[in-house]
């Protein structure tokens, strides 16, 4: 998909991700301030993880966020931390869809799931925007950019989220965990996942500083005002955590230097920035870190391969649950063919560090 969609694709509910309506719409009129049906339903396409619902009603649109039905992955799918953070951040004034309710009981639809309000925006899926023109285009990338940098000036304490994520060594923690989500996941040995895995714990940088991040700050997570070029909700909360906020920012940064191929829409990677509009990935870093008031990192190249080698495991993972029938995107299984070249990639751009460090230290 090119261009933008309002609210993106929405489409019958799959009859795997089906659930009875009357129960939820009885739900609904008790926990929901004034909810008045009747209600209809239909599903958003895409969408790898948690499957989303739009609710509709006479008076109000909604959106349905909850858990896949099946066997999960242990802490995957956490949609109680969804609700919890876009709490917090609708308080501070966030764009975040209004959480409205969470129902912990999964007796009513099968599994526990929260009903947010439905933000209309354009999503852009495809990076470079080509149903806008160039000074439209550069102002949507500067407030994405300004986006983050609020995102990543909030101190979790503050918000009620001092104890929503561990302290201290975020890489070493997400290495390990991503290593471990790919592990339950594996289908095959690729050999640079395996030398990612050896090498990424041991040149994790000293730096402890922890932010909120989001997990997936990519455009397609990101709701563009429907007329204006501006930032109207961030959505998809699932990954959200306190770290080391170039975690969020080397991973948005990934449609700059993200190998030629590896995406199923237009990147920057091998388009001319100027002509678009939109900085490059220098001007854009410096832009954030302007914003965030730090120095821009000297060690880009670790960056760039955990990225890559957190996208090989999640990818994994989407693989996996698509083996065992719980994925909620029905290309799931065609994931398997990116998983090897991300790894690769994330090698190449480790490789280097490597070297220089046998040679300055010795390893």
């Amino acid at each position: 998909m090119t261009g933008a969609a309002i609210g993106g694709v929405i489409e019958d509910v799959r009859p795997q991700h089906a659930f009875d309506v009357e129960r939820l719409a009885a739900w609904l009129e008790t926990a929901v301030p004034g909810y008045v049906g009747p209600l209809t339903i239909g599903q958003f396409a895409g969408g790898q993880s948690n499957p989303t619902y739009i609710l509709k009603t006479p008076a109000r649109a909604y959106v349905l966020r909850r858990k896949p039905p099946g066997v999960l992955v242990a802490s995957a799918h956490a949609v109680d931390r969804e609700f919890r953070v876009m709490e917090a951040l609708h308080g501070v004034g966030f764009p975040v869809p209004e959480p409205i309710a969470y129902c912990d009981d999964p007796g009513v639809i099968g599994t526990v799931f929260y009903v947010m309000a439905h933000v209309p925006g354009r999503v852009f899926r495809d990076c470079t925007m080509p149903t806008v023109g160039k000074a439209e285009r550069a102002a949507i990338y500067d407030s994405v950019n300004a986006t983050l940098a609020q995102l990543h000036s909030f101190d979790p304490k503050t918000l009620g989220l001092s104890d929503f994520g561990r302290a201290g060594n975020y890489f070493a923690r997400q290495i390990a965990r991503w290593t471990k989500q790919y592990r339950g996941a594996e289908t095959g040995t690729v050999a640079e996942m395996e030398r990612l895995i050896e090498w990424l714990p041991r040149l994790v940088p000293a730096d402890e500083e922890a932010g909120l991040l989001h997990g997936d700050f990519s455009f397609h997570n990101v709701l563009i005002h429907p007329t204006e070029p501006r930032v109207v909700a961030v959505i998809d909360w699932e990954l959200s955590t306190t770290g080391h906020p170039f975690g969020d920012l080397m991973y948005h940064l990934m449609d700059w230097y993200r190998p030629p191929g590896l995406s199923d829409r237009n990147q920057l990677t091998d388009k001319d920035a100027e002509a678009l509009g939109v900085p490059n990935l220098e001007r854009y870093l410096a832009l954030y870190c302007e914003r965030i008031g730090r120095e821009p990192p000297a060690n880009l190249g670790f960056y760039q391969a955990y990225n890559c080698f957190r996208l090989a495991a999640i990818l994994q993972a989407i693989v996996g649950r698509a083996k065992a029938g719980t994925a909620a995107a029905d290309n799931a299984a065609s994931q398997i063919a990116r998983v090897r070249p991300y790894a690769e990639a994330g090698w190449r751009y480790l490789e280097p560090l490597i070297d220089r460090e046998r040679t300055h230290v010795g390893f």
